[in-house]
């Protein structure tokens, strides 16, 4: 009890000296041992002295749940919405209060206060109203930074002068905006510095500081002016123009707010919008490797339109590498006149403690510090100095030194919140999320309903790829904070990383419906259709990007991103180019235009930016794996350049290039290696001299027109109908000729065969004897391969792998040479992609390098894929049940036969009940039943489970490509290629009868679920597979005429399937009913001498979109 009556003797003495932050420190004590109404009033009222609005809402609100019908609180509650320009909210708040005073008792003074307030603000008069502690009615307005800019300077004693922000239009400003308070104005812990467009009066209350029941009366002079003059451009609705945002950088409650930066120039200064690669996301965070510039806090910039003078004001992460650049920016927005500080110790440290906030809102981090040093000679451990100087140092990048601030904060004063959550933010901002999330979590111990903090974690929880938390938090913050747009954007995020599309989409939209202009929910958007392959609603957000914002870099990006998915490379060079033109040193754009460059033949341009990709100096992993990319495409591009008038079948990076080379670039390791062991391609001109592009090569003729085509018509029939594959015309072209050229092909070795079993069978009838069919058609082949087949790879092999037989004379092919035609168009139509033969790479063959397809990755589910994850999750528990082990990383085995371990892996739902049963990572493999070899089981494709992180597992399917199975399912495909040739050649030869042709789609369909379970190439098996088949079904007189089923891929079918058979059945439900027999393909001009050059093949991949 004496305690207590001794804290409030204090209190009152700091009240008297108006060292408001010192008296909140004294409430705060008392609050904890005693949870008074009146206490929470007056610690509002400490706030409002220090302009922290935020915390004076919060408050109030505190107050308000304890007695609806406390005036005093309604007046600071409706004062501080109306200092942060809020005057809608303002108005409501004093009109609910004085519904409450006129139903019961109330005091006189204040009932009298609030109707005076709410008559002005109904009125839309100025209204000036000062947060005063006396009871005299007499108010003067506060000037923060001094002197008027058309008025004499005023001597800074203990007065606090509010600044006076003009215009050049001299036109009155809506008088309800000129009494509020923009809500950049700056405070301690919550507040925020006048915007450019809106120095204002402040209504304050005149409700004085209650201690122990009474007012206490404490003089205090405010002089000021403030000229509501209105803005050269027409000014928007002040509730609408200072949008409530969470992610405002207050010292205490939020981030310091820079002021309003002018985009007209189309520039953006103060932040990226992270779009998955993907691309990915806005964060709170430092190290975020996926924007362009590290961010520690977010900012409001002004963006403007070329056709009206609407501002709008969106939240952006700051740019670490543009605070300065943005601070320039404010001051050229900002009529901002500052008075001389005297030297004098007689100035208040709060004062001294606000001009350096203000100096921290302004840019100027070295002042702002020498003020906090100032501070803190006086008094070393005074928290709020010390939490002022740590955010001025993480400003500036000095994130160590920011964290001891804040460390010594928290010793200063444990109870200090916004030093937990400064450092939670510093900490985040060096990758240690751990230590962020304790930080932030403790936090919010002080302010359990906190939506800023929540937000804050939220974003946290996000860029660390904790997405569940990150839902958690957010949704938690959007229940507090209605208004909150970056949290409704950020949940987005977070829920469309979970599966959750449904959800994400509608807190995207909301985001957007609370501000059309706001530019980061429209990138996330854009981003979440794209990831989704719904391409026209993503071109629709970008335009509505763009119509924001012509300068925003970064939407020209995201277009050409999407327009290169969709095969149109020509239209991404323009966007891209724009994007550069606007910020030359983006790697993203400069190596995406060079692979378009590339990919459309333009060699030159293409080796001049991935040349000044190399040059770039980088602050980001993600980027510099962008640098490596950049010297193999490099070396790709040279390689392409140097074949380019010769036949396209000696375009061959299989064989020619070096498999150190390939092993490095599929790997995307750092090419140091590489540059020291691996022969480099010679410069470009020397490149260009052996071969140049052709004219002719880019000339239409009546046999090129109809095979393209026929081409696209074919080849738009591997699209897959599934989230997340985008309808990509260069590809469907490429699958439509490598189809075509594989039916051309594949037919003239049947016709051979064909001429040979005839030959056989006259020969036999002549001698009176007649040999089994297949005896006939394995006569012409001394090898396991049969008829037609051989079992060279195609290194041994000429023109796309047919050998000549010496013996006979006759063409031989492998099935290797059959899907290498469509490797090598699958590798010059998307030459980014490194797509090789697995047995072509270096010793990396020998252990075990595979493709990984992952389903579920940390607690991201894999839009592509993840549709496959419940079926997966089935095979690899009866894999489980009838192996009854698993292999750990160490590939040693782990028994599952004890301890009831099977029936636990029966019930098991998920991956997470999956891995405790096992209780490490573990990988088992699927099985193939064997055609060739009766009763052998063939390695398939390993389901692996790696946990990652707490609550995350890397839940996928990867396929070892090691020399013993690659030789059994060499062996596997050679006896499938041979079953098919078996089964056309002969009798069945040249029929269009659908029924004879039964035995022949089983042998396609039975090679296509081999080739697909051996999965030998780096990338692109799935396409390459199915264009293979198309291409076979061709040659045997079938023409697929329908669609893949919406929701099937192919590939998995064949993957989830132990047998052929089941793979036959799966299939032959909707593949046979679009089969169509038809010779119609014969009348196709032939591909090969078409398109002869790899220059004629460059230009007809280019050609579609001229």
């Amino acid at each position: 009890m004496a305690s207590a009556i001794t804290a409030r003797i204090e209190l009152a003495k700091l009240c008297s000296l108006r060292n408001w932050s010192k008296a909140i420190r004294i409430l705060d004590s008392l609050l904890a041992q005693s949870y008074e109404i009146q206490d929470i009033c007056n610690r509002a009222f400490c706030y409002s002295q220090l302009e922290l609005h935020k915390h004076v809402i919060r408050d109030c609100d505190k107050a308000l749940q304890l007695d609806p019908t406390l005036l005093q609180a309604y007046i600071l509650k409706g004062c501080a919405f109306s200092a942060l320009g809020r005057k809608e909210e303002a108005l409501s708040v004093w009109e609910k209060g004085y519904e409450h005073a006129l139903h019961q008792s109330a005091d006189l003074k204040q009932f009298l206060e609030l109707e005076e307030l709410l008559t002005a603000a109904k009125q839309n008069r100025s209204v000036t109203c000062e947060y005063d502690v006396s009871n005299s009615m007499s108010s003067s307005t506060v000037s923060e930074s001094g002197l008027n800019a058309n008025d004499k300077m005023s001597e800074p004693s203990e007065n606090h002068n509010k600044s006076d922000i003009s215009d050049s239009s001299g036109q009155s400003r809506d008088v309800s905006e000129t009494c509020s308070k923009s809500s950049h104005d700056p405070d301690l812990c919550n507040g925020r510095s006048d915007e450019a467009k809106g120095g204002s009066f402040v209504p304050v209350s005149k409700s004085g500081l209650h201690i122990n029941g009474k007012l206490r009366e404490v003089s205090e002079n405010h002089n000021g002016s403030s000229d509501g003059s209105k803005s050269t451009h027409a000014s928007r609705d002040a509730s609408e123009i200072n949008r409530k945002s969470s992610d405002n950088f207050d010292i205490c409650n939020g981030p310091i707010d820079k002021a309003s930066v002018n985009e007209r120039h189309g520039r953006q200064t103060n932040g990226t919008h992270d779009v998955h690669g993907k691309l990915s996301s806005d964060s709170a965070s430092l190290n975020d490797s996926n924007t362009n510039s590290e961010s520690y806090s977010k900012s409001s910039i002004s963006d403007k339109k070329s056709s009206d003078s609407t501002e709008s004001r969106s939240k952006l992460s700051f740019k670490w590498d543009m605070l300065k650049e943005t601070s320039n920016e404010a001051k050229r927005n900002k009529k901002f006149c500052v008075t001389r500080i005297s030297k004098s110790k007689s100035i208040s440290v709060d004062f001294r403690l606000s001009r350096g906030i203000a100096q921290v809102n302004e840019g100027k981090y070295a002042s702002a510090i020498s003020i906090f040093d100032q501070i803190l000679k006086e008094d070393p451990m005074y928290p709020e100095a010390l939490i002022g100087r740590g955010t001025a140092r993480a400003f500036q990048r000095e994130l160590e030194a920011a964290i001891s601030d804040f460390t010594e904060a928290i010793q200063s004063n444990p109870a200090a919140g916004e030093a937990w959550k400064r450092r939670g933010q510093a900490r985040a901002a060096l990758g240690e999320s751990v230590e962020a999330i304790q930080d932030l979590s403790k936090a919010l111990e002080f302010e359990p309903n906190s939506a800023d903090i929540l937000h804050e974690r939220g974003i946290v929880n996000f860029k660390f790829k904790d997405f569940n938390a990150a839902v958690e938090d957010l949704s938690a913050c959007v229940k507090l904070d209605k208004e909150n747009k970056s949290a409704y954007t950020y949940l987005g995020l977070a829920l469309s990383s979970i599966g959750e599309y449904k959800k994400a989409e509608e807190a995207h939209l909301k985001a957007i419906q609370l501000d059309r202009n706001f530019l980061e929910a429209w990138g996330h958007l854009t981003q979440f259709y794209q990831d989704l392959a719904n391409s026209e609603k993503a071109l629709e957000c970008l335009q509505q990007v763009l119509y924001i914002d012509k300068g925003f870099s970064k939407a020209y990006h995201l277009r050409g991103l999407l327009l290169h998915g969709l095969g149109q490379h020509k239209k991404a060079i323009k966007d891209l180019s724009t994007g550069l033109g606007i910020d030359p040193s983006n790697i993203e754009c400069l190596y995406l235009r060079a692979s378009c460059y590339h990919a459309i033949g333009e060699y030159r341009e293409a080796i001049k930016d991935y040349d000044a990709a190399l040059d770039l100096e980088l602050d980001s992993m993600e980027k510099f794996v962008l640098q490596c990319l950049a010297f193999y495409q490099k070396e790709i591009a040279l390689y392409t350049a140097s074949k380019i008038s010769s036949e396209f079948c000696w375009f061959d990076i299989d064989g020619d290039i070096d498999p150190l080379f390939k092993e490095y670039w599929c790997k995307r390791l750092h090419p140091k290696n590489v540059c020291e062991k691996v022969y480099r391609q010679p410069p470009l001109r020397d490149s260009l001299k052996k071969g140049k592009l052709r004219r002719q090569d880019f000339s239409v003729t009546k046999q090129k027109t109809a095979l393209l085509l026929a081409a696209d018509s074919i080849g738009k029939k591997i699209q897959y109908d599934c989230p997340g594959f985008l309808s990509n015309r260069r590809q469907h072209r490429m699958a439509g000729l490598a189809a075509i050229e594989i039916a051309q092909k594949v037919s003239k070795i049947w016709r051979s065969l064909q001429a040979e079993w005839k030959y056989s069978n006259r020969s036999s009838s002549k001698n009176g004897k007649r040999a089994r069919r297949k005896d006939r058609i394995n006569i012409a082949s001394q090898n396991r391969g049969g008829a037609g087949c051989s079992t060279s790879s195609s290194s041994d092999t000429s023109s796309y792998g047919i050998t000549e037989e010496r013996s006979s004379g006759h063409p031989k092919m492998s099935w290797q040479d059959v899907y290498t035609l469509a490797v090598k168009w699958r590798q010059i139509s998307e030459p980014c992609d490194p797509v090789v033969w697995v047995n072509k790479l270096s010793e990396e063959f020998n252990s075990g390098f595979g493709s990984h397809t992952p389903m579920i990755l940390g607690q991201a589910k894999v839009v592509r894929y993840f549709p496959n994850y419940a079926r997966t999750l089935d095979v690899a528990k009866t894999v489980m049940k009838d192996k009854k082990y698993v292999h750990n990383k160490a590939d040693d085995i782990i028994d599952l036969s004890e301890d009831g371990k099977l029936q636990d892996i029966a019930d098991a739902k998920s991956c997470d009940a999956l891995y405790k049963v096992v209780g490490e990572d573990f990988w088992l493999a699927t099985w193939c039943n064997s055609t060739a070899f009766e009763g052998k089981q063939l390695e398939g494709t390993r389901i692996t489970l790696v946990k990652m992180g707490e609550s995350g597992y890397d839940f996928a399917i990867r396929t070892p490509c090691t020399p013993s199975r690659w030789d059994e399912f060499d062996a596997e495909m050679t006896m499938a290629w041979e079953a098919l040739c078996n089964a056309y050649c002969g009798e069945t030869y040249g029929t269009t009868d659908f029924n004879v042709l039964e035995n022949v789609r089983e042998a396609i369909l039975k090679m296509t679920y081999y080739w697909y379970n051996f999965m030998p190439l780096s990338r692109g098996s799935a396409v390459v597979g199915f264009v293979a088949l198309v291409g076979l079904f061709l040659a045997a007189n079938m023409e697929f005429s329908g669609h893949i089923p919406q929701g099937l891929q192919v590939d998995w079918e064949a993957i989830l399937n132990s047998d052929p058979h089941s793979f036959l059945d799966s299939v032959k439900s909707w593949l046979y009913p679009s089969l169509k027999t038809s010779t119609s393909w014969k009348e196709y001009p032939d591909v090969t001498s078409t398109f002869a050059t790899t220059g004629s093949v460059v230009a007809a991949l280019s050609s579609y979109d001229d």
